[in-house]
């Protein structure tokens, strides 16, 4: 009896995983391709087509360290058991489909992150200080970060003296050198990490001197990516200003929808790493691959309906707020996801579209639109905690879980 219990038990959790996945790949990974639909570089199903298979690979090749970390690292001294993480899963999902089915901005981090602690502190477990710390601070500095990075490069688009045919080369050259240090799973790494980036997996091979820790091969690397980036976009933009942009926007949706993959897996995947790992004894790719598939289905069944609605609102932002956006977008999920730190993708864009706005003089900004976000925030964060520890309660009592 306790054998079926467990297998069913083991059964729902999986469905509720996925189910997460799903819901993140229908709902967060729309801003990519936006910009590229509104500029009519590419078709609504042809973005969703590639926003499923890249996200997806994404979550694969980037997605074990937040997954570790929503698994195992919010809470001490307890192992999340299939039942804490059915009812951690249930909770997070809620509220997504709150957020969704009403328009209020609910952040799936937010959620994902409290309900879990919410479960770890129902089995018993204690909190990890250090880690809350690490997390709030992340967390508090990406809307500033992001506006601001967000406000820097829509300026930088928009000055007179500094042509697109320079500018948007720049912001090539910039997102080609961080690809060039993006950790990945597939690059060989060394015993001690499970991913590596390019340039590192060449600076290893080659021995060179350091200076300030930092492998003087590896900034070698950097550089030339991001002068190969350069290069290339600065042709593209020569012979057509518009084909250029268009090529761009293309090629940077493609590393956002990646990025966010990587950086939003975890949140379904993360509550069964003890379960998967521990427990059944599979290796963690299984558990990534369960979120991919979740993440694929997710884009291809619902992104087209809320791609069509999201390229409409960049339209009127205009290209070069696009960019501005998703730009900083790409840089704090990387860093995100180097750090193993849960975030919300469309926190981070929601804070690029309004440095972005300002940059063009605050069109398009609600300080009331801003002031509802943050509070729904904060109420998301706590309040997921105190359901997600009821809610496990209650599953216990009637399960004896």
């Amino acid at each position: 009896m306790a054998g079926v219990v467990f297998w069913t038990l083991v059964v729902l959790a999986t469905l509720t995983s996925l189910a997460t996945a799903w819901a993140l790949g229908a709902n967060s990974n729309s801003p990519p391709f936006a910009p590229a639909i509104s500029a009519n570089a590419i078709s609504t199903m042809q973005a969703a087509f590639l926003i499923g298979i890249l996200a997806a690979l994404g979550a694969i090749f980037q997605g074990g360290a937040i997954s570790e970390t929503v698994g195992a690292g919010l809470i001490d001294g307890v192992q999340i058991t299939s039942l804490a993480a059915t009812a951690g899963l249930l909770t997070a999902t809620g509220y997504m489909a709150f957020g969704v089915y009403t328009g209020f901005p609910v952040p799936a981090a937010f959620a994902t992150t409290g309900a879990m602690v919410g479960v770890g502190l129902s089995l018993g477990g204690d909190p990890t200080v250090d880690t809350y710390r690490q997390i709030a601070t992340f967390w508090a500095l990406v809307p500033p970060v992001s506006g601001g990075l967000a406000y820097l490069t829509a300026t930088l688009l928009r000055r007179d003296d500094i042509p697109e045919t320079v500018g948007v080369p720049l912001l090539a050259a910039v997102v080609g050198g961080i690809i060039a240090n993006v950790q990945l799973a597939i690059i060989p790494s060394p015993p001690d990490t499970a991913q590596s980036s390019i340039a590192g997996f060449v600076a290893r091979s080659v021995e060179t001197p350091t200076a300030a820790g930092i492998d003087s091969l590896a900034v070698v690397v950097t550089l030339v990516a991001a002068a190969v980036s350069f290069r290339f976009m600065r042709r593209r933009t020569q012979e057509s200003v518009d084909k250029g942009i268009r090529t761009f926007l293309i090629l940077l949706g493609s590393v956002v929808a990646f990025s966010s993959g990587g950086s939003q897996v975890g949140l379904a995947t993360g509550p069964l790493e003890n379960l998967y790992s521990a427990e059944l004894g599979l290796p963690g790719i299984v558990l990534l691959a369960l979120g991919a598939t979740g993440i694929l289905a997710g884009a291809w069944m619902g992104a087209p309906k809320l791609l069509q609605a999201t390229s409409r609102e960049y339209a009127q932002l205009g290209v070069r707020r696009s960019i501005a956006a998703l730009v900083p977008g790409f840089i704090i999920a990387q860093v995100a996801i180097a750090l193993g730190i849960p975030i919300s993708f469309n926190n981070i864009i929601i804070s690029g579209v309004i440095g972005g706005g300002l940059a063009g003089g605050s069109a398009g900004v609600s300080r009331r639109k801003i002031g509802v976000t943050l509070v729904f925030w904060v109420v998301t964060l706590t309040t997921s905690i105190a359901v997600g520890f009821g809610l496990y309660r209650l599953f216990a009592m009637i399960l004896g879980g």
